[in-house]
């Protein structure tokens, strides 16, 4: 029988967590917070396992932050004939809206414009439309074809010179960053040890087969060990360099393609996403997000240092120049960036392009018996999670059940509630101090859930709190406290850049980091 895991393991101190991580032989060592990592950790640890999760850097601080946000079918995957791969996204898409998150996950109208001499004709988009809502069970409505004048309305700078029509159909957006820290707080109250910012030195083996790792903290550099009966390999971009670690003559099992993203200020809000054509294949995204546009993305093979990734001017020229087929030039002017990131998609290895390489998943067993995973999206990270957690039940090292259900139950993840009705509770209290201004109280709903809820008793027991880190945006100093003590932020950028959208919009001045550097400070060790 597996392992009796204990109930909850949220933050403490670092020291505590070491002491706790090094304590015994863990079931499982997932090596990697991001999506797929995390997935694997919630879903292992409802299965019964005792089960540690470490990244070298923060959660989702890679790839896994650096989406598009979407939570979609992929309608561009009914272009290959893959009706099949989006019916399944459109499955799992409708579970995170309904079930397991729509505290996170937002409907979005999406729009296809159709221009004179594009690649698509508008009879053709408008057959897609409607072929994509049929998989979904028409659940988002009926797709369908709606004149320049209608999406206008919905998309204020949309480009109507040559327009012939737009499809529009539906799909659903989110925040990367938010989702990921709310999927590893829902391993950890499922029992799972976890910690960031602790970097894998070595693996540990015994009679040749891999059995935990050494890792040095990256806040104080203290080294320690973690003992397990398996390891899992979910590194994303570093998948490779950990599975030369356990076999240097290991063979690459993926290759790495370049996303970037720009994101740029708005005069008028925007109510849908732009899907935007840029050839037969590739469809480029003007998305409107936290109160700004979102441009991107790219998709170019990365040879280079997964660290060293990010966005140069070509890719920012590329981005505008790309978005300018469906948005007027005012609007895409470089002044208005405010941000830029770039990621890296993890994709199985072999010829020909990487934007006509399948986005699926790696699995691979290395000589040492460490499972290697990789690649996928986050539509179907829970998906990814149970078709590990499929594998790991063939591991005689890992004691799962025998009659664990193939498909573990969907589970919430923490703060489950409608976003309207969490920012009326917190803007119940009218009086002066915990009064809360409705633009706050919206954006901690639509980010927390019914965890904002925690964020106001902050403010109600310290007022100050609850004043925004920087005026021209809605994060608000409780976000930091909470951060720090709630959700395992360790540095400057953890806080601005993935906990709160400070960063994002732009608002990361000097004087913010050096408070939010204080705060930290402040922490117990």
């Amino acid at each position: 029988m597996p392992t009796t895991s204990t109930p909850r393991h949220l933050p403490g101190t670092r020291g505590a967590t070491r002491a706790e991580i090094t304590r015994g032989t863990f079931d499982l060592l997932v090596i990697g917070g991001g999506i797929l990592g995390t997935s694997v950790a919630w879903m292992a640890t409802q299965a019964g396992l005792r089960v540690a999760m470490v990244d070298a850097g923060d959660f989702a601080g890679a790839t896994s932050s650096a989406s598009s946000k979407l939570v979609h079918g992929g309608l561009r995957y009914l272009q290959t004939g893959n009706v099949r791969l989006v019916a399944e996204n459109h499955r799992e898409r409708r579970a995170l809206s309904g079930d397991v998150a729509p505290h996170l996950v937002t409907p979005m109208p999406f729009l296809v414009p159709v221009y004179k001499g594009g690649p698509h004709s508008a009879a053709k988009m408008a057959a897609g439309a409607f072929l994509y809502s049929a998989l979904s069970a028409f659940g988002d409505g009926v797709g369908r074809v709606m004149s320049p004048a209608q999406a206008r309305r919905l998309a204020p700078a949309l480009r109507t010179d040559g327009l012939k029509a737009v499809a529009a159909y539906h799909d659903h957006q989110m925040n990367d960053s938010r989702m990921a820290i709310m999927t590893v707080r829902a391993a950890a109250e499922a029992g799972a040890v976890v910690l960031n910012h602790a970097r894998v030195v070595g693996l540990r083996t015994t009679h040749g087969r891999v059995t935990g790792a050494d890792l040095r903290d990256g806040v104080d550099g203290t080294e320690f060990g973690v003992d397990a009966r398996l390891v899992l390999n979910a590194t994303g971009p570093w998948v490779d360099h950990l599975r030369r670690m356990e076999d240097p003559a290991a063979a690459p099992s993926v290759r790495l393609s370049k996303g970037a993203h720009l994101v740029l200020r708005t005069d008028r809000p925007w109510r849908a996403v732009l899907t935007i054509p840029v050839d037969k294949y590739r469809v480029s995204f003007a998305i409107p997000w936290e109160d700004h546009l979102l441009l991107g993305t790219t998709d170019e093979s990365y040879a280079g240092d997964p660290a060293d990734v990010g966005v140069v001017a070509a890719d920012t020229d590329q981005i505008l120049g790309e978005a300018a087929a469906a948005v007027e030039a005012d609007t895409l002017d470089p002044d208005r960036i405010t941000y830029s990131f770039a990621g890296l998609r993890v994709l199985p290895g072999g010829p020909g392009s990487t934007s006509s390489a399948k986005r699926e998943t790696v699995v691979t067993l290395g000589r040492g018996g460490m499972l290697s995973v990789a690649g996928g999206k986050w539509t179907t990270y829970r998906h990814i999670g149970r078709t590990v957690i499929e594998r790991l039940r063939r591991v005689r090292a890992v004691p799962l059940a025998e009659d664990m259900s193939p498909t573990l139950k969907t589970v919430p993840l923490p703060g489950i509630g409608r976003p309207e009705a969490v920012a009326h509770r917190l803007m119940a209290d009218r009086e002066p101090p915990a009064r809360m201004d409705p633009l706050v109280a919206r954006h901690l709903a639509t980010h927390y859930g019914s965890v904002s809820l925690d964020i106001a008793d902050l403010v109600r027991a310290d007022p100050a709190l609850g004043e925004r880190i920087h005026p021209g945006g809605p994060d608000i100093w409780a976000q930091a406290v909470f951060a720090r003590n709630n959700e395992w932020a360790v540095t400057v950028d953890d806080v601005l850049r993935r906990r709160t959208t400070v960063t994002v919009r732009g608002l990361d001045d000097a004087a913010v980091r050096d408070r939010v550097a204080a705060l930290l400070a402040a922490a117990p060790a």
